[in-house]
């Protein structure tokens, strides 16, 4: 039996799985779905690790269900799920995993971008379809030329800047502040407002906080260019949906692109399904076998190192760190 006692609410890769068995004794929950409330509330009274998903809700009240608990680390650069102040309170440090998917999620944006524009997922329904002989694939847009204006310029945002540099477009971005080092990335620093009348193609790729939610709304679409193409791969209540599906109904812009959505997932009869001028990837920003590797295997570090009282390698709320 291993040293710690630790709970998995969910499936993780064999990997992380296999090294977390080997110091811990692990209750994991392994059927599809959502875990069992009941029997997970009954597994964190001994629990002195948590190895979070996404999906579960962390605060005060799943903390106070989980009295022996000393660490928390989850497998995904964003943390909108865990209230970080409740941690902190209860002296618990929580370790995420930036930096290992910078590169595999600007893939996934840019491939959105280029697939959306050059209408290439239609291309192939057409040809599943038996249309190729018969008409002409309505035509895309090229990215020579054209201006990305990128809400949320961070290693993602940069990374993604660089591929569009490469297919000849112009970078503008908006942040909280000024990167300091937006000249050498060849990008320009834009208003929000002036970003949204400017760009072509807009990407979203801006952390889930209290001022980003609902942050494109009608108003937001309403400013854009009706030829715009709009790109969200950060989180989906960053955008008003029915807002958004208005804009494509009404044509306000162009089309758009999302891997992540609100709710999420979407209804098979959602509206934004039905509409003509979308493509929706089921949140798959960091959906390769390395990338999900690498994750996992630096959340199963981070669970490790809290559990004997040794600093998490990335640590949230770096004041309750070990030391």
């Amino acid at each position: 039996m291993g040293k710690y006692k630790v709970v998995i609410p969910g499936r993780i890769m064999p990997s992380a799985l296999a090294a977390i068995q080997e110091q811990c004794n692990v209750q994991q929950w392994e059927h599809p779905g959502a875990p069992n409330l009941s029997q997970l509330r009954e597994w964190l009274q001994n629990a002195e690790g948590f190895l979070a998903l996404s999906t579960i809700k962390i605060n005060a009240e799943f903390l106070a269900a989980a009295p022996k608990l000393r660490v928390i680390a989850q497998p995904a650069v964003g943390y909108d799920n865990v209230d970080i102040k409740a941690c902190t309170d209860r002296k618990i440090p929580f370790g995420n995993t930036p930096g290992v998917l910078v590169e595999t999620t600007a893939d996934l944006a840019f491939g959105l971008l280029l697939t959306a524009a050059r209408r290439i997922h239609e291309g192939w329904d057409w040809v599943r379809a038996g249309k190729w002989p018969e008409a002409a694939l309505p035509l895309g847009v090229d990215l020579f030329g054209k201006t990305l204006g990128i809400v949320g310029l961070g290693a993602i945002g940069a990374a993604v800047a660089r591929r569009a540099q490469v297919s000849g477009m112009k970078v503008i971005y908006n942040n909280r502040r000024q990167r300091p080092d937006d000249q050498e990335l060849g990008v320009e620093f834009c208003l929000f407002e002036d970003l949204l009348t400017k760009a072509d193609f807009i990407v979203v790729l801006t952390p889930l906080t209290p001022e980003s939610r609902g942050l494109f709304g009608a108003k937001e679409f309403a400013r854009m260019k009706p030829t715009a193409y709009f790109i969200n791969a950060a989180r989906g209540a960053v955008v008003d949906t029915p807002a958004l599906c208005n804009a494509l109904a009404n044509r306000e812009i162009a089309y758009a692109a999302l891997d992540v959505t609100d709710p999420e997932p979407l209804p098979a009869d959602h509206p934004l399904i039905k509409l003509p001028n979308i493509l929706i990837a089921p949140h798959i920003g960091s959906a390769t076998t390395e990338t999900r590797n690498k994750m996992a295997l630096l959340a199963a570090e981070n669970l490790l190192l809290g559990l004997a009282g040794k600093p998490l390698v990335t640590c949230v709320n770096n004041e309750v760190n070990y030391q």
